[in-house]
Parts: structure tokens; C-alpha cells; sequence
């Protein structure tokens, strides 16, 4: 499907049924799967032949859906994980282990900071965060000997600043590591990081790519440009042998285009088991499908949002990077010319208590965890999902204390723009 454009890639992409086979990818709800020998189930395990043995490490329902998201960003290989988090931290623990450092943006997501600032510092793996708006001599200083990575967010959540991509790709492949990004928001519609330099791409399924609040997941893409074999101390789990696969040496085996996902489904999804169920997979295929229409009404009623809230007497200010004085206005000209998502974040006049009155009185929109949805939903980060970081953490991560984050959904902008007025007009 490379030569078709990428709406057709959404609808059509990751599965070509032949004469007589299901129109729509087909659910294999199976755990495992039925060989003639033992000798044919044996090359699985050593990596010999292509198959499915345990849904535990692959499910053909999930590849197909994997293939989709693969082919819409340009990679080489993917695979689905059971959420955004697991596919993050999938992506960071397949290169990196305890003893490493990682450079990481520090407008990110609040559990994705908690991930790596907690529960990976645990691990053994310490992250340096640094400022979206880093210069390139401040991204250089941040990088140590035992570097193995660089991630950051496309468009951060909720911060919704725009990371200069190619700016950080530069720094990180100067220092010969890998850049990852989130790819979220902006979703290869809207945005594809390898097009800039990015070496691997995750995706929280579970937001626009789903797209109706139906199904939890994540995905991994590789771009298979990243040359591990450069590095081979760096990296000696993808350019040393596995003992744990009879001394298979991925980057010898399965090349550049291959190594990295094929390393991280048969390592880290047979130790951890992180599967997208094939009943989400599913789902997430009927989202993907119309994802490249949804996109842009997401970004119309975005942009119709920021701008009225931009002139409302009662509103701090706003950030929303389709706003002419936006400061990653420029930034998202760039990399986001087709529009960026429907989020939008603002300070509410009067702090968090104001914050937490308008909140209470939207009838619309909705109060929730959730984010980048077909339903419009609302969320005060300072007190949700950036909970757990104290006073300087919330700043660095572009979170202050009056922060809404506004995620606008597929109904009609002037709807959403009569209930945030009603709503205000309580504050």
C-alpha cells in the first residue's frame, strides 16, 4: 500500500484478503495454536520460522492491525502492546538496562514521567528531563557515556507544546543513540516523525487512533534507519548473541528493518506479556479506518475552540499551537501543517479553585481521565493525571495549577463553544 496516500493506507492498509477470505481482519480469539510436529513448533522457539504459537508473544489478528500502523507511518516493523505505557516502556527497556541513562523531554505525558522517573529509577535506568525548547547546547550537556536513547512527545500532553524533531534527532544521532517519540497526538495523519529524523515511534492506540473510548492499547514502530551495528557496545542486545534463543545475533538475523521488533516480541513480550487483546486489535483496526476523516474535525473544532477562548474576558490564557502567537506556532507550521489534534489547554482567571467551579459546570463535555475522543472530555491535570509530581516537577512538565486541559471531540464546534460559555459565565 506504499504507493497509495494515506487515507487509503487507513481504510485499506495492513490486510489484503484473497478470493473467499473475510472482508474485515478476521479475530483470531485463540491462546494457541495447532502444529503437525514438534520439529515445526521447534523453529518457532528458535526464531527459524514465521508463525504464531502463544497469543502471549504474537496474535495474527494483532500483526495485521500492527501492519496497518506500520505502513502509515513508513516503518519497517511494528507490534501492538496492551497499552501506551507498555509500549513505551517496551521501547526504552529494549536498549537500555539497568546502569543506562536516558534524555528525555519534560513536557510528557504525567504517567509516562512517572514511569520513567519511578518505577524505571528503580530499574536502574536514570532519566535526565530536559526543556522542549532546549538549545543544542543544552540538549549536548544532557547526554552522558551510558546514554542509550532520546524520547520526547510530538505534541506533549497536556503541556501541548511541539518538539523541534529535528533539532533532537540531530543531538541524539550526534551522540550515536536512538530518538523515540510518542506520536500520540498528532498520529501519522497529522504528523510522521521518521519523515525527521525519528528512529522509532510509539502511539497510545487508545486515543485518537481507537478514537471512541472502546479499547486500551499501544504500538511500537521501528523505522529500521537506526544502524545498531555502529554501536555494538552500546547495544550488544541486538548486535551480541541471545543465549536465551541459542546465540541468534537479531541485527545479523533480521537486519536493521527487523532486529529492534523482533528483539523486543521475543524478549519482552514473552517475559512480560503486555498483549493487546485481538478483540481490541479489532477495534482499533474500525478506528484506524476513519481516523484520517476524524482528525480534521478534531483540528477544526480545536482551533474554533482556542480562538474563542483566546478572547474570552475570563480565561488567563491558552495554549493551542494553531493560534498565530502561539510560541511553537512556527514549530507546528513545520511539522504539523495539516493541523495538530483537538486538545487544547487554558488557565482559567481566579487559579484552580476557578478551574475546578468551570469544570463543574459543563453539561457537554465530560469529566474524565480519557483524552482524544470521538466525545468531547474535559480534565484538571494538577489533579489527575500529574498528581503525583510535586511543585517543580509540575512546572517543568508545563503543568501549572490552573491548568483545563479541553479535549474536543466530533460534535458540532458550536455546541462545544455554547457550553464552555455557559460554564464560565459560573465562574
Amino acid at each position: 500500500m506504499s504507493n497509495y496516500q494515506i487515507d487509503t493506507r487507513c481504510v485499506q492498509g495492513g490486510y489484503t484478503p484473497g478470493s473467499g477470505e473475510p472482508r474485515q481482519i478476521p479475530i483470531i480469539q485463540s491462546t494457541t495454536f495447532k502444529y503437525a510436529t514438534s520439529e515445526d513448533m521447534g523453529k518457532l522457539f528458535d526464531l527459524e520460522a514465521s508463525g504464531y504459537f502463544y497469543t502471549r508473544l504474537q496474535n495474527p489478528t494483532n500483526d495485521m492491525v500492527a501492519a496497518k500502523i506500520c505502513e502509515l507511518e513508513g516503518g519497517t516493523a511494528a507490534m501492538l502492546t496492551s497499552s501506551g505505557q507498555a509500549a513505551n516502556f517496551y521501547a526504552i527497556f529494549n536498549i537500555a538496562s539497568c546502569g543506562d541513562h536516558v534524555v528525555a523531554s519534560s513536557t510528557i505525558y504525567g504517567g509516562t514521567f512517572n514511569l520513567f522517573s519511578v518505577t524505571m529509577k528503580r530499574m536502574g535506568i536514570e532519566f535526565t528531563f530536559v526543556s522542549p525548547h532546549s538549545t543544542e547546547e543544552e540538549l549536548n550537556s544532557a547526554f552522558r557515556p551510558n546514554t542509550k536513547a532520546v524520547f520526547g512527545e510530538t505534541i506533549a500532553n497536556p503541556a501541548l507544546t511541539v518538539l523541534d524533531l529535528e533539532l533532537f534527532a540531530k543531538a541524539a544521532h550526534n551522540h550515536g543513540v536512538p530518538f523515540i517519540v510518542d506520536n500520540t497526538f498528532a498520529t501519522p495523519v497529522n504528523c510522521r516523525p521518521f519523515e525527521w529524523g525519528v528512529d522509532i515511534v510509539t502511539h497510545s492506540t487508545t486515543k485518537y487512533m481507537d478514537g471512541h473510548g472502546a479499547g486500551v492499547g499501544g504500538c511500537i514502530v521501528d523505522s529500521g534507519k537506526f544502524d545498531w551495528t555502529q554501536y555494538p557496545d552500546r547495544f550488544p542486545g541486538l548486535c551480541t548473541p541471545d543465549e536465551s534463543y541459542h546465540g541468534i545475533t537479531y541485527t545479523e538475523r533480521f537486519g536493521l528493518a527487523g532486529a529492534y521488533i523482533t528483539k523486543a516480541t521475543a524478549q519482552l513480550m514473552r517475559d512480560f506479556g503486555s498483549i493487546q487483546a485481538p478483540q481490541n486489535a479489532f477495534l482499533l483496526n474500525l478506528g484506524l479506518e476513519s481516523l484520517h476523516v476524524r482528525m480534521a474535525r478534531h483540528c477544526e473544532n480545536g482551533q474554533a475552540v482556542a480562538e474563542y477562548l483566546q478572547n474570552h474576558p475570563k480565561i488567563a490564557w491558552v495554549k493551542y499551537c494553531g493560534l498565530p502567537g502561539d510560541e511553537d506556532h512556527a514549530l507546528a507550521e513545520k511539522y504539523l501543517p495539516k493541523g495538530s489534534c483537538g486538545v487544547v489547554s487554558f488557565g482559567v482567571k481566579g487559579g484552580r479553585a476557578a478551574a475546578e467551579t468551570f469544570m463543574k459546570h459543563l453539561k457537554l463535555a465530560a469529566i474524565e481521565t480519557h483524552v482524544a475522543d470521538a466525545r468531547t472530555c474535559c480534565l484538571h491535570p494538577a489533579s489527575a493525571t500529574h498528581r503525583q509530581m510535586n511543585g517543580a516537577e509540575l512546572e517543568a512538565a508545563g503543568v501549572s495549577p490552573d491548568l483545563v486541559r479541553f479535549s474536543c471531540g466530533l460534535e458540532d464546534k458550536a455546541d462545544l463553544i455554547a457550553d464552555l460559555d455557559q460554564a464560565l459565565n459560573q465562574v
